[in-house]
């Protein structure tokens, strides 16, 4: 029987302060009508970036366990979704939870979480990109930034591409099993000061665009929000274009609001003061398609 509610899965860490992680997705998703099942990869005092000797608990026998029981039960999902993953283990459980909840007209969504910048996050390793290569193939959605984008496909770090070369790296990504593909934070030659979002639908090979206005500052957690935006979007039946532009706006929204409040950078954006536009009418203004050579 379909759920009434879509269920989630979310396989992500929990910190205890600042906004990342599932204390974004948990809201979002909620606020969004959709159910949410967490599943924590490890909990943590605070979220990493910005701060220092905080408390981390692996969770990864707890998963494991999780799982199994999960199994014994009358479960369903409608979409698996997973953000940070602290090991190869931790890959294969989640290999193991999307095998035997996998249905037909299910969304799974991998955010692949390695790095930024050109460089890995404290925690990462080669072992964990090479599992995360693995792992994207059991994707219908992947949005990696562009740096894990670079790592997935062996690609040098680049700090200015071309258009072209931007759309190269969405096709291969697609031909390594999802079907849909956002790159997130694309530099692109001759865009200075501008954040650009590209996006590849396999299907009906069609590559999106939006761009925003940069603003001088980088929060912890907007790439779990933007994730988590248009992994609901997609969920309720919307376009990819639809959700890109949600999610776009969303993300542009919270920054601006939070930066005007000046905050402490570490503590992520004031989510809960844009939260309601998830509920505001559409606005379809960012996202165009492109037409590529």
């Amino acid at each position: 029987m379909k759920n009434p509610i879509p269920r989630v899965a979310a396989v992500h860490d929990l910190s205890g302060y600042g906004r990342s992680s599932l204390t974004i997705v948990l809201p979002i998703l909620s606020a969004m009508g959709i159910n949410v099942c967490p599943l924590p990869t490890a909990v943590l005092s605070t979220q990493t970036d910005g701060f220092k000797d905080y408390v981390f608990h692996d969770l990864t026998d707890v998963m494991e366990k999780t799982v199994d029981h999960w199994k014994t039960l009358p479960l369903s999902f409608d979409c698996i979704y997973s953000g940070f993953l602290g090991s190869p283990r931790q890959i294969l459980i989640l290999e193991e939870l999307i095998r035997h909840f996998k249905t037909d007209n299910q969304l799974i969504t991998i955010d692949p979480v390695l790095g930024d910048d050109g460089s890995f996050y404290g925690p990462m390793s080669h072992d964990m990109m090479e599992g995360m290569k693995k792992l994207v193939g059991h994707a219908d959605l992947v949005t990696p930034n562009y740096t894990e984008a670079c790592f997935l496909l062996d690609r040098d770090y680049e700090k200015e591409i071309t258009l072209k070369e931007a759309a190269d790296l969405l096709q291969e990504l697609a031909s390594k099993g999802p079907e849909k593909v956002v790159i997130t934070s694309i530099p692109l030659k001759g865009k200075e000061g501008i954040n650009t979002v590209l996006a590849y639908e396999k299907k009906f090979h069609r590559t999106w665009k939006a761009e925003t206005l940069h603003i001088p500052v980088s929060y912890p957690g907007t790439g779990d929000i933007f994730a988590s935006v248009i992994t609901g979007k997609l969920l309720l039946g919307d376009s990819l274009p639809a959700a890109i532009d949600r999610a776009v706006h969303f993300v542009s929204h919270a920054i601006r609001n939070t930066f005007g409040h000046n905050t402490p950078r570490r503590e992520g954006v004031l989510m809960e003061k844009s939260i309601y536009q998830l509920m505001a009418p559409e606005n379809m203004s960012l996202c165009e398609l492109m037409v590529l050579e």
